[in-house]
């Protein structure tokens, strides 16, 4: 089954694929967001290493636990043939109510059929307080019209 856009990529295309991931997330539902990975995909996240869908499923499970009240938001980095780099930012709080602000950048490769078999994630957060918050839409997908990353200064 194809998950289109497929590769190779243009900057474009490479955008329209880092949005469907952006708004997967958003949803924060494990189930849905583990679909767009190969049966076999690998992941490095921080310092944590899975292999398949059902691992990525119970690590988003976890995350999500954990980090409360979850926005994202992806932006593009580069892409060339079936490679493409974002960099993002999330808001969350854990549940003490202490809020985070966590950045981060992805290297994604994708099989011929628009499946991402291979990511790495490199991710830091940093404690903000509340006031300090800029992602204050509805949970799931961000609003067309919100600021990119790059319009907030990230």
């Amino acid at each position: 089954m194809n998950r289109p856009p497929l590769p190779p990529f243009t900057l474009e295309t490479a955008a329209q694929k880092a949005r469907l991931a952006e708004d997967a997330w958003n949803s924060r539902d494990p189930a849905r967001v583990a679909l767009a990975y190969t049966l076999d995909s690998r992941w490095r996240n921080r310092s944590e290493f899975l292999q398949g869908r059902e691992a990525i499923v119970a690590f988003l499970t976890r995350k999500w636990q954990r980090e409360l009240d979850y926005r994202l938001i992806k932006e593009i980095w580069g892409c060339r043939e079936n490679r493409i780099a974002v960099r993002f930012a999330y808001e969350w709080h854990d549940d003490s109510g202490n809020w985070f602000r966590s950045y981060g950048n992805e290297n994604w490769e994708f099989d011929e059929h628009g499946l991402m078999c291979v990511r790495h994630a490199s991710i830091n957060d940093a404690p903000i307080r509340a006031e300090e918050r800029k992602y204050f839409w509805p949970l799931g997908r961000r609003p067309d019209d919100h600021p990119s990353l790059s319009d907030l200064g990230f």
